[in-house]
């Protein structure tokens, strides 16, 4: 007898899903670049001129985690509007979590905004020099999570000292460290203009699961049990109608395992009538507030990450 994989449901993105590189379009590219290389510690990797526009890579070691995009001539971020609440960068244990708050905190162009336990994770909050919100992670371990008896993940915003965790956890040895530290997107948080509409499109068309939708005036999902890869909240943008062209967000990137998880996301986009474009290892879609989303395979090269 031959064995079979398992059926899986083409209407749920795959467990295995992770995301990729955010991309910010920005005015000041050189203060941008060197804002992120500083206080987040991430190394330019890679750059392309394409028209008026130049796009630059950064990130630890061979993980891209943010492509800045210099648009001249934009308006700036409106807080208001539908698109990035912020870019979460996960990091693999306290003390490198500890040594990019410490940059962070001491870069002068920086604004730190707080620090909150949320019980599956504890959290660092700033704002980049133009206005782009950043969290800084780290994960508790998946065991340590708690759910309640509807099954519904137990999330919290709890006061962190951020004093007290950088005596308890920063230490000079990664903070020297730096870029050699492992670092990577964990998630992104939108503003939208609408939960449901947000609910329909990031859950019943792209495929991720709801994890949290009991938090006032948000909405959290994610792929194979992780807390969230997606969050959509209103509290500063509700009734936002669709995103003017400005300055900052200018994609947000996903990746699944297999060309069939490409073919079922193309399916779900079809059946709903979303419009996208499919090269054959990514699908390009806009949310219903023209956000870029972008689904790819795994592996994503440089050069594919600044041709988009």
């Amino acid at each position: 007898m031959t064995a079979t994989a398992a059926p899986t449901d083409e209407r749920i993105i795959n467990p295995d899903t992770a995301m990729d590189a955010v991309s910010l379009r920005v005015g000041d590219l050189e203060l941008m670049s060197t804002y992120y290389a500083d206080a987040l510690a991430l190394d330019p990797i890679e750059e392309r001129a394409r028209g008026r526009e130049v796009h630059r890579v950064l990130g630890r070691g061979d993980v891209p985690m943010v492509r800045l995009i210099h648009t001249p001539g934009l308006p700036g971020v409106d807080p208001r509007e539908a698109g990035l609440f912020h870019t979460a960068f996960l990091f693999d244990d306290a003390p490198s979590l500890a040594a990019t708050v410490y940059r962070a905190a001491q870069d002068p162009r920086t604004r730190f905004t707080g620090s909150s336990d949320h019980l599956v994770s504890e959290a660092f909050y700033f704002t980049d020099p133009e206005g782009n919100g950043i969290e800084l992670y780290t994960d508790r371990p998946r065991e340590q999570w708690q759910h309640d008896i509807g099954g519904e993940l137990k999330m919290a915003t709890l006061y962190l000292d951020p004093n007290d965790y950088l005596r308890r956890h920063l230490t000079q040895e990664a903070v020297d460290a730096g870029p050699a530290l492992a670092g990577r997107v964990g998630h992104v948080h939108l503003q939208v203009g609408d939960v449901s509409t947000a609910r329909d499109f990031y859950i019943d068309t792209i495929g991720f699961e709801t994890t949290v939708s009991s938090y006032p005036g948000a909405l959290f999902a994610s792929a194979g049990g992780y807390h969230h890869h997606v969050a959509m909240n209103i509290w500063n943008s509700r009734g936002a109608g669709p995103r003017a062209a400005r300055l900052g967000l200018g994609d947000v990137a996903v990746t699944v395992p297999a060309r069939a998880d490409l073919d079922a996301l193309a399916a779900r986009l079809r059946t709903t009538g979303v419009d996208f474009g499919d090269d054959g290892r990514t699908i390009v879609t806009r949310d219903p507030w023209g956000t870029q989303v972008t689904v790819a395979l795994p592996g994503t090269t440089t050069d594919e990450l600044l041709s988009r």
